[in-house]
């Protein structure tokens, strides 16, 4: 992409930057309202059976990823005008996510000014290693990669190891405002869930609470994982990277039925939220139907995101994810 030619998009989508506090505050009444209702009708509906529990914490937890892109948002600066109204919006749907708003916002940002950048690796993004990396790794890095890029670990302990361990933890280099953030964030989320333990049940507490975490944390570690990991997804060395190249080459647009799209905010349109993170995510469609060069990114659907499972490394010299099978053919050829 020429230099104008990339100025021109960014020219294009600048519009669409603008919140609205009418659409900001309908998607806060139509998310966090039938979350808080669904978790409380879970806890109620046990005395009539336990299957209404269960059914109503896997509904709460397609909201659950809803109140996480608000959260996403809040984190950009995007959802709310004032600064301090996105960090108090941001603080409270982290609560109600397992996510610290200033742990996840610092490596969240790192994640958009480094993505797609071979040097840059390994703050916010999924674990990618290179043919090369692997090939001069040790026997047990090459066992620790291949278990990270396990479908079971990735998505099934993913999600518990997300939520429960990673999240509780800063970088040792993090500073002291976010340390706080998360230590308080920690104490009342533990507060709260001890609190509901004994209030509701062990049994409707774990019907609704993990049945909705689980799912969300899956499905959100899912739409992460497809959208930046496609057989020709953008990577560069630092001295190549281009941050628009990286937005539009590097993230994809993942064609959703308009339920899932609305269920989750529009992220599938990851392509243009890595173009300009600063459009709130109810802009999101609206600018990438309005930007023809837009409709060039790379498209996936439901059916076509499970192909990506299979790319596991990354080749330099031919620009493109590679699976084990494939490494294996080359290696054995006597290929290095």
């Amino acid at each position: 992409m020429e230099k104008e030619k990339k100025k021109l998009l960014r020219k294009m989508v600048k519009p669409f930057e603008n919140n609205n506090l009418k659409k900001s505050t309908i998607q806060i009444i139509n998310t966090l309202i039938p979350l808080i209702a669904l978790v409380v009708v879970g806890f109620l509906s046990y005395q009539l059976h336990w299957s209404l529990s269960l059914i109503c914490g896997v509904l709460a937890s397609g909201f659950l990823i809803r109140t996480f892109i608000i959260f996403h948002d809040c984190c950009h600066g995007s959802f709310l005008s004032k600064k301090k109204n996105n960090d108090l919006l941001g603080n409270i749907t982290g609560l109600m996510t397992f996510f610290p708003y200033e742990k996840w916002r610092r490596e969240h940002i790192i994640h958009h000014t480094s993505s797609g950048n071979l040097e840059k690796r390994g703050i916010g993004d999924i674990w990618v290693m290179t043919i090369e990396e692997y090939h001069d790794a040790s026997k047990f890095t090459q066992f620790k990669y291949r278990m990270y890029r396990h479908p079971f670990v990735m998505f099934i302990l993913g999600p518990i190891f997300l939520l429960f361990i990673s999240n509780r933890m800063n970088a040792k280099d993090a500073k002291p405002k976010e340390k706080r953030n998360t230590w308080i964030h920690n104490i009342v989320l533990l507060t709260f869930y001890v609190g509901m333990f004994f209030l509701v049940g062990a049994v409707p507490f774990m019907l609704v609470f993990l049945p909705m975490l689980f799912i969300a944390g899956m499905l959100g570690i899912w739409l992460f994982y497809i959208q930046h990991t496609f057989e020709d997804a953008y990577f560069e060395e630092s001295s190549e990277w281009d941050y628009v190249k990286a937005a539009i080459e590097g993230s994809s647009y993942y064609k959703l039925p308009k339920v899932i799209q609305w269920m989750t905010g529009n992220i599938g349109y990851h392509h243009v939220h890595h173009l300009s993170p600063r459009i709130p995510n109810y802009q999101l469609e609206q600018a990438h139907e309005k930007t023809p060069p837009l409709h060039h990114a790379t498209t996936i659907t439901i059916k076509d995101s499970f192909e990506s499972l299979k790319y596991k490394l990354y080749d330099e010299k031919n620009k493109c994810f590679i699976t084990f099978k494939e490494y294996a053919r080359r290696f054995n050829r006597g290929h290095a």
